[in-house]
């Protein structure tokens, strides 16, 4: 049976292959001004991390829901205080639920516990998740186990979902970074290109959501160091974070986390303001990366078991937050409302930023604001300090927005001015805060904008955060961070410069065979005609009565000494010799490369502890072992 127009479509088709076949010699010689191979190829990976942990991430903001819904609001009939755009399933039905204080008090123990349990099938799933992921890349080869993919995210829902005073991005971060690394192993990549996807997939995890594609990219490229960027990683964790962020709101929708004012007019007179608001910022951050530590440290004093602490934690946190909710709440008549301390904290960052009905007015409502900034301090260092599954992101953003939110409110009362928006001081004290001390200026200040949904604030953001990098440069949101490119074996492992630095001049040497060396008083002729004599020689030592050397002549001075016989004929070897260059045996070849191109040598002595020869090192050797290194470590990039 024949098929009409089939004969027509394979012709195209074999026209289509042979063009192919044309045309791919062309784009993939060595002289081609891309390397598409490899260009194509981890590009290719990264948005395949995108769309896994655009998937992943779609799935877990769909849980944290249902088990916020399930146990918050049906048990305990807790209503959270969300952020305008923190809901992505939409509101719950079901109507008003009976508030129960005692069982809000257990759950975050209930959900600890289960934390604690789950977390002993995989220990590096417990905290926060961003110091986890950074020490992956850097001292494990990029390497995340899988089971962290399930085990982080059941974990961190559980946390959450239970009222963890957490946030969702560090999960996310580590997910996302064990889906790079996962496809990294599937796809048989290279260590430096499992490194460059797990950053993708860092980047894609927070886009997915915080629904930020731009901020999520730069602040997965600059946390892993206290000052640098991993660069390689940028364009791809741009493009996965794009396809993450794509797949996300392909099934949520669109929107900003935050509401705001429609415009935030620039206003130059208020930077005095920002200026201060930056200095007080930088030490309630400094106060909370304490608190953070502290926490730690007492958890870990506890003569109990390690799966236990979360609950603890949990529980301490649990009795602290429903006793402002019940305190507060009857004083604004909102009985088991929530006031963000509770999760991440975002609901009320939105307070600080749009202001709410209940929220009082005057000095009241900046007592309230900073009572509650000081509130999720403790209850983080809780949650995170104990092992909870859940992030510290949310509550440094959270903690910053409320301080930051309080300062506008107090300058407005206190100045006069109606052009003061204390959403403003909200959004700029938010993104200073967790900017400084994650030591992500860059990326903080454009997640902020992002987030809010318009860049009025750059200015204000870029002023604050210089101040607070400067201020917190001895504080440290994330352990594990390093300070620069340079100092990450991520980097070392793969430089020439540390490949000859591992191999010692011992190996290398030439040693036992006899040699030619002065003393201080050898004449000119004599040079000469021992000189003459060697073979191999291009450096003569010249040593002392106990063989000690104390200076070197290089053979580069013999042609002058004859062409002067007659006027140098009272010349001696201590009148040529340059000062004594030398190497060890034990010391490595990196240090022998800059004192033979220091010193213009062709050839350098090896002495032992006394000084004395016991062997030479000639620069072809180094050569010979330069030309291994860089095969190696081409054979290593291309594997």
């Amino acid at each position: 049976m024949s098929i009409p127009g089939l004969p027509r479509l394979i012709s195209r088709g074999r026209g289509w292959v042979a063009a192919r076949n044309r045309l791919l010699p062309l784009l993939f010689t060595e002289a081609s001004p891309l390397d598409l191979r490899i260009v194509g190829r981890t590009l290719f990976h990264a948005a395949l991390v995108g769309v896994l942990a655009g998937l992943s991430g779609a799935a877990f903001l769909w849980g944290l829901e249902l088990f916020q819904h399930v146990f918050l609001e049906n048990l305990a009939g807790y209503v959270p205080l969300r952020a305008h755009g923190e809901l992505v399933m939409g509101e719950p039905g079901g109507g008003p639920h009976l508030f129960r204080p005692w069982l809000l008090i257990l759950l975050p123990a209930f959900g600890g516990l289960a934390c604690g349990l789950l977390t002993q099938i995989s220990p590096e799933a417990r905290g926060g998740g961003g110091d986890a992921m950074i020490r992956a890349f850097h001292h494990q080869g990029g390497v995340i186990r899988r089971r962290v993919i399930w085990v982080k995210g059941l974990a961190s829902m559980l946390t959450l979902g239970t009222g963890g005073a957490g946030g969702r991005e560090g999960p996310t971060m580590q997910i996302g970074g064990a889906l790079g690394s996962l496809v990294a192993d599937l796809l048989h990549a290279s260590v430096r290109e499992r490194r460059i996807l797990l950053v993708s997939g860092v980047a894609a995890g927070i886009a997915a959501v915080f629904r930020t594609p731009l901020g999520a990219a730069l602040l997965a490229v600059e946390v892993l160091y206290a000052d640098g960027f991993e660069s390689d990683a940028l364009v791809p964790s741009v493009l996965a974070s794009v396809v993450a962020y794509s797949v996300v709101i392909s099934i949520f929708g669109e929107s900003t986390l935050f509401s705001h004012a429609a415009r935030f007019p620039f206003v130059a007179a208020h930077l005095p303001l920002y200026l201060l608001l930056a200095i007080l910022v930088a030490f309630v951050a400094a106060a909370f990366v304490g608190a953070l530590h502290r926490s730690k440290e007492f958890f870990s004093s506890l003569r109990v078991a390690a799966w236990l602490r979360p609950a603890f934690g949990g529980l301490a946190l649990g009795i602290l937050c429903t006793a402002l909710i019940v305190t507060i709440g009857a004083q604004m008549r909102r009985e088991g409302s929530g006031l963000g301390l509770f999760g991440g904290g975002y609901g009320a960052v939105q307070v600080a930023i749009s202001g709410a009905a209940w929220v009082p007015g005057a000095w009241a409502g900046v007592r309230l604001l900073l009572l509650l900034s000081l509130a999720k301090i403790i209850a983080a260092s809780l949650t995170i300090g104990s092992g909870g599954s859940a992030g510290d992101f949310a509550p440094a953003l959270a903690i910053g927005g409320l301080f930051g939110g309080a300062f506008g409110r107090a300058a407005a009362l206190l100045l006069h001015d109606p052009r003061i928006d204390p959403g403003a001081f909200a959004l700029v004290g938010m993104g200073a805060f967790y900017g400084g001390i994650a030591h992500v200026p860059l990326s903080a200040l454009v997640l902020v904008c992002e987030m809010a949904g318009n860049y009025d604030l750059l200015v204000p953001l870029m002023l604050t955060q210089g101040i607070v990098f400067v201020a917190l440069r001895r504080r440290a949101l994330y352990e594990a961070q390093l300070p620069t490119l340079q100092d990450s074996p991520a980097h070392r492992e793969s430089t020439l410069e540390d490949a000859l630095a591992r191999i010692a001049v011992s190996e290398l040497m030439v040693s036992g065979r006899p040699h030619i060396s002065f003393q201080p008083g050898t004449r000119a002729d004599e040079m000469l005609r021992r000189a003459a004599e060697s073979t191999w020689q291009d450096v003569f030592p010249v040593t002392d009565d106990t063989g000690k050397m104390i200076g070197l002549v290089s053979s580069t001075v013999f042609p002058v000494l004859a062409m002067e016989r007659d006027g140098a004929a009272w010349a001696v070897a201590a009148d040529v010799m340059q000062p004594p260059v030398s190497v060890r045996a034990t010391d490595g070849l990196r240090t022998a490369t800059e004192l033979l191109l220091t010193n213009s040598l062709r050839e350098i002595p090896v002495v032992d502890e006394e000084g004395r020869v016991i062997g030479f090192l000639d620069e072809a050797e180094v050569a010979r072992a330069y030309v291994r290194a860089a095969s190696q470590s081409q054979g290593e990039a291309a594997a």
